[in-house]
């Protein structure tokens, strides 16, 4: 069982809280069958993404024995067969499709299993070559977290707004790069690059990227709570109060990332540091407060 759940990384399922944007922002985060629906799109998206995550270990079994880190996974130790990885591969994408199904509603249904299948696809290609590409790499993962918003969006039939799909992207491209860093530092190390891409990116470069990214999120959010038609929407003009826990969020994972060097999975990093997840807390806090209230 242990090796099944290090496989299928459910640790990872954080990630697709994404699905949970359109309607924290859209409003209805009180609204009953918009919780059902997004939590439907969760755990289907959680289970797309397990699925994606066996193929990945298959497909870099042999890479991954060679890697200092990734040699104890299931299938690089030896620990678990490759036909089982298959069969556990195909078993969670089932289950996906399972769930989605029971969003009920035909429009939804298909909506919804759209962008998980074109996710899926997007993946597997990703696993198999793209991300050899740099930059291509990190921009492919970004915009799976923007299909996470928009199958959200479509679960709860809740169009997100552009400033969201926007900063969903850059977000996650700024996570996206910090983790490219982690690897550079591997990689000057060792002398042995982890991925095939790292190659292609510097120290110069991504620290670049990493400011870039950061500034142009943070500029694009303080847009957003000024916008019109937000501060219309939600009858409020002080929603700019929260640019402060934002630009305090990227500043603690910038020093996260360059001086504590510890940039190498995001998702852990949310789990462990303390002072992120106050900063978080408080940022939805407020917002509740200035939305709902």
């Amino acid at each position: 069982m242990n090796n099944i759940i290090r496989l299928i990384r459910p640790q990872q399922w954080l990630k697709n809280v994404f699905v949970m944007v359109p309607m924290f922002f859209g409003g209805s985060l009180l609204d009953i069958s918009d919780i059902r629906a997004s939590v439907l799109t969760f755990i289907a998206y959680s289970f797309v993404a397990s699925s994606v995550y066996c193929f990945n270990d298959i497909n870099d079994v042999e890479a991954d024995r060679r890697h200092p880190v990734k040699c104890r996974r299931p299938l690089a130790s030896g620990a678990m067969s490759m036909g089982a990885a298959r069969a556990l591969m195909a078993l969670t994408l089932l289950l996906a499709c399972a769930v989605t199904a029971l969003l009920g509603d035909l429009q939804h249904v298909l909506r919804v299993g759209g962008v998980l299948l074109f996710y899926y696809v997007m993946n597997l290609c990703y696993c198999a070559k793209l991300k050899q590409y740099a930059i291509i790499d990190v921009c492919v993962v970004a915009f799976g977290f923007v299909l996470r918003v928009l199958a959200g969006g479509y679960a709860t039939d809740i169009v997100p707004s552009k400033w969201l799909v926007l900063m969903t992207f850059l977000l996650t491209l700024f996570l996206s790069f910090a983790k490219r860093r982690d690897d550079v530092l591997r990689m000057n190390e060792t002398g042995e690059p982890p991925r095939k891409n790292t190659i292609r990116y510097n120290l110069t470069f991504i620290n670049q990227a990493i400011t870039i990214t950061a500034a142009v999120t943070l500029v694009c959010y303080i847009m957003y709570t000024v916008s019109p038609e937000v501060t219309v929407r939600f009858h409020s003009d002080m929603l700019y109060l929260t640019s402060v826990f934002v630009l305090l969020g990227l500043l603690r994972y910038m020093q996260i990332t360059v001086v504590d060097k510890k940039s190498g999975d995001p998702t852990k990093m949310m789990l462990r540091d303390r002072f992120t997840q106050l900063v978080v807390v408080a940022w939805a806090l407020t917002f509740m407060v200035l939305i709902y209230m």
